[in-house]
């Protein structure tokens, strides 16, 4: 009975042995891939936003012929308004 408590007390101190080992292992390692997941992220954002200081203006010309008839139309409709409003009233020049 000795001799298996001991036996099983040998067993399981290896395997917390080698458990402990794999969380090390497991801790690193997962360290190691945040950092290499923060580094892509970081590149990822950088990279885009170039691609989107590229893309984004030859994105809007694209849309320029679409987007015409409604800028088009709010420029008449602003001019019509404006006129309608008549003159700025101009403060008089003795106003103290």
């Amino acid at each position: 009975m000795f001799a298996m408590s001991v036996l099983l007390m040998l067993v399981l101190g290896v395997w917390l042995a080698v458990a402990t080992i794999g969380l090390v292992f497991k801790l690193t390692f997962g360290l190691i891939g945040f950092l290499f997941s923060v580094v892509g992220a970081v590149l990822g954002v950088v990279f885009g936003g170039i691609a989107l200081l590229i893309a984004a203006p030859l994105v809007a010309l694209a849309l320029l012929p679409l987007c015409l008839p409604v800028i088009v139309l709010v420029a008449v409709i602003w001019a019509i308004v404006r006129i309608a409003r008549g003159p700025a009233p101009t403060a008089p020049a003795n106003v103290h």
